[in-house]
């Protein structure tokens, strides 16, 4: 190897950091071990018998073409499909020329780095905010500015104040990221008036807003609110990502991008440069997918499936846990927080946990300032509703023995 083969990284390759959470599951692979920590569908919601079908259906009918390299904007069925769900939902101004198709979200949230921030570049993110986007961003050089959040998600009087501080110092964030559906790792969902709210600021900074929605099918309670993208219009203040890892396959990695014409063509050009087109095959599997009615049933059964593992986790909750932890009460996606008391750090209680055969994810890694010592992320969508009761009670245990040490 050269000599010094740190010296010759680049500033990008520098800045970039393995991710917590994926290391953190290194450490949870003993079958003993419950495991509130990743972000894991459950097996179950895979539909392997219809996948076998169509894949067979597909080989035989297309499989040249599916086998061959596709287009970089994707396959033009599978956008046209994804656009008329829009129509139907209401968004009547969409076009599949508003779509493109990524390797997952994952891959627009680098894209989001790629096309829009310098090194130095500051962005806009809530408190706490996805750890993969902050990973993302943080590759390219971006500067996180969290603005804290509510039960209704980003406050819009610290939001305003915030740009309005960087106005007057001559900065201007390059964009403000949200999730405003069941909020990783929050598990919140913002309502349309906080939506308006946060729009209307951000319109009235010039500046743009990221929706990263890969949970909005996942509802189980309440009333779906409506997208930021279609508050605006379709004007292009706004880019809406989505994804098919929790609603179909994430083996699959597939996910688009909601935007205006010219957004899109900046994020073609960045894939372009980077893998150049998205599995046709795996493009057109999901494409028969839609055409034979599968997909809506097998998000219900999704929605049904989770709905029970909350419910059974939010019953232990209020069982086993003692007093002074509280936890958020999300209306869909896959995730909850969980709070201890101030002064107690969840870093400890992870030890402790680990040897009870609990695993979590430390709150602290969605914190772009640092905060969140005693909160940790919880995923309610993997383990199953008796793995996520005992869980929870071995979890309940090993906060009461950091109680103890910390003579509480």
């Amino acid at each position: 190897m050269v000599s010094d083969y740190k010296e010759i990284l680049s500033d990008s390759a520098k800045g970039m950091k393995r991710s917590a959470i994926r290391e953190l599951l290194k450490l949870t692979q003993k079958p003993e071990i419950i495991s509130f920590a990743g972000g894991l569908p459950d097996k179950k919601s895979f539909p392997l018998e219809q996948l076998q079908e169509i894949c067979a259906e597909v080989i035989a009918t297309d499989g040249a073409a599916a086998c061959q390299y596709g287009s970089t904007e994707g396959v033009p069925e599978l956008r046209e499909i994804l656009a008329q769900r829009y129509r139907d939902q209401g968004l009547s101004f969409v076009t599949s020329e508003n779509i493109t198709i990524v390797t997952a979200s994952q891959q627009s949230l680098d894209f989001i780095g790629k096309v829009f921030l310098n090194r130095g570049d500051k962005y806009i993110c809530e408190l706490p905010s996805y750890l993969g986007a902050l990973g993302a961003f943080n590759s390219y050089g971006g500067v996180p500015v969290g603005i804290p959040q509510d039960e209704k998600g980003m406050n819009p009087e610290i939001l305003e104040s915030k740009l309005a501080e960087l106005k007057a110092n001559g900065e201007k964030p390059k964009f403000i990221y949200v999730i405003p559906d069941f909020q990783n790792p929050a598990g919140t969902t913002m309502p349309e008036e906080r939506r308006v709210e946060i729009l209307a600021i951000a319109k009235k900074y010039d500046i743009l807003v990221v929706e990263d929605s890969p949970y909005r099918e996942l509802r189980f309670t309440g009333k779906p609110q409506r997208m930021l993208y279609d508050l605006d219009g379709g004007e292009g203040n706004v880019i809406t990502l989505g994804t098919f890892s929790k609603i179909f396959m994430p083996g699959f990695r597939m996910g688009w991008v909601l935007a205006h014409p010219m957004v899109i063509d900046n994020f073609v050009k960045a894939k372009q440069n980077t893998d150049l087109c998205t599995s046709a095959f795996l493009q057109k599997i999901t494409v028969k997918f839609f055409q034979k009615n599968y997909f809506e049933a097998n998000v219900q059964k999704i929605v049904d499936l989770y709905r029970g593992k909350l419910n059974a986790m939010i019953g232990a909750f209020e069982k086993y846990m003692p007093e002074g932890v509280t936890w958020t009460h999300p209306e869909g996606g896959l995730f909850l927080f969980l709070t201890i008391p101030e002064g107690l750090d969840c870093e400890e209680l992870f030890s402790i946990a680990i040897e009870k055969n609990v695993a979590f994810v430390l709150g602290t890694v969605f914190f772009c300032n640092g905060e969140g010592k005693n909160t940790m992320r919880i995923n309610f969508s993997y383990m199953s509703e008796e793995e996520n009761i005992e869980g929870v009670r071995r979890l309940a245990d090993s906060i009461r023995e950091l109680y103890k040490r910390h003579g509480r």
